[in-house]
């Protein structure tokens, strides 16, 4: 019933962004839609009705015949039922083919060849999708397409959204630390990572095979100040990435932890893979100073004067 409704919902959705396209007038809204779409299939339980949604076919037909507010509909609705009620005999008569010829053209003229042509050159992923939609329109049927396109674009949403991910050495000039500190601090054997985007389960194993690779190394600092998003399969990369370098002796520092993240962190482990518990510090500054500090305790440098 769940899954009907989620359709349902879609579909009216899709014929109102249908209708949008068409027509010259305000937008519509979706919250407006689909309240007053539920609405009505409640009411219509209690009498025995069908559920109803948007069809695309009729809607286009609509906005091409002129319609341009909600009286349409209610002209719509009054013709069907003039035509259940007294017409019925005489239509069942049409032939199939018939109607099977108006549907096509109706079909046809949905189609706005610009719109698909610039679609097509956009991206591969937006034609991959765009043909795949349309082939299980014409294999299987409307509800079967959009669920296809949906879960192909969520595929591919998830796809960009791995790739925005990143983690690089950071450029510590650009915090205002001049060349001689940095220089310094590789001396050192100290870098900093920064991560941006989006560490979930899509970008997770990547991360951890660069991540791991690091070598030379006495300290390493880790950025999330740039993370936007994390769940729980990242934070578990990032708990294994500290548990593996702290093995090997490389003392692992968070600088910059969002607090939204770290009682996500802290519940998978990271902080308690953590050499000691004061490894997370505010700001890329008191990390830096703080792994000078440790590399100096470790007696390998002279400390700075």
């Amino acid at each position: 019933m769940l899954a009907v409704a989620a359709l349902a919902g879609i579909e009216s959705l899709l014929s109102a962004k249908v209708a949008d396209g068409m027509a010259d007038g305000e937008p519509h809204d979706p919250d407006r839609e689909l309240a007053g779409q539920g609405l009505a299939n409640v009411a219509v339980s209690f009498v025995g009705g069908m559920p109803a949604t948007g069809a695309i076919a009729r809607t286009a037909v609509n906005v091409r015949a002129g319609a341009r507010t909600r009286a349409a509909t209610v002209v719509h609705g009054l013709v069907l039922a003039a035509v259940v009620f007294a017409l019925a005999p005489l239509l069942s008569r049409v032939p199939l083919a018939a109607l099977a010829g108006v549907l096509l053209v109706t079909a046809v003229r949905m189609v706005n060849l610009e719109t698909v042509r610039r679609i097509v050159r956009s991206t591969r992923g937006d034609a991959v999708l765009l043909v795949a939609t349309a082939g299980a329109t014409v294999a299987f049927d409307l509800v079967v397409a959009v669920g296809v396109g949906v879960a192909l674009a969520s595929l591919l949403a998830l796809r960009s959204v791995a790739g925005t991910t990143t983690f690089e050495r950071e450029e510590l000039g650009t915090d205002g630390i001049d060349a001689t500190l940095e220089h310094a601090l590789l001396a050192e054997h100290i870098v900093a990572y920064r991560l941006d985007g989006a560490l979930f389960f899509g970008a997770a194993q990547r991360f951890l095979l660069e991540m791991t690779e690091v070598v030379d190394v006495e300290v390493v600092i880790l950025r999330l100040g740039g993370l936007r998003v994390l769940d729980s399969t990242g934070a578990q990369a990032l708990a294994d990435l500290v548990a593996v370098l702290e093995g090997r002796g490389i003392t692992v520092l968070l600088a910059s932890v969002r607090p939204e993240h770290r009682r996500m962190i802290e519940r998978v482990g990271v902080l308690a893979a953590l050499a000691h518990e004061n490894h997370v510090l505010p700001t890329i500054r008191e990390a830096l100073s703080h792994a000078r500090r440790h590399h100096v305790r470790n007696g390998t440098a002279v400390a700075p004067t």
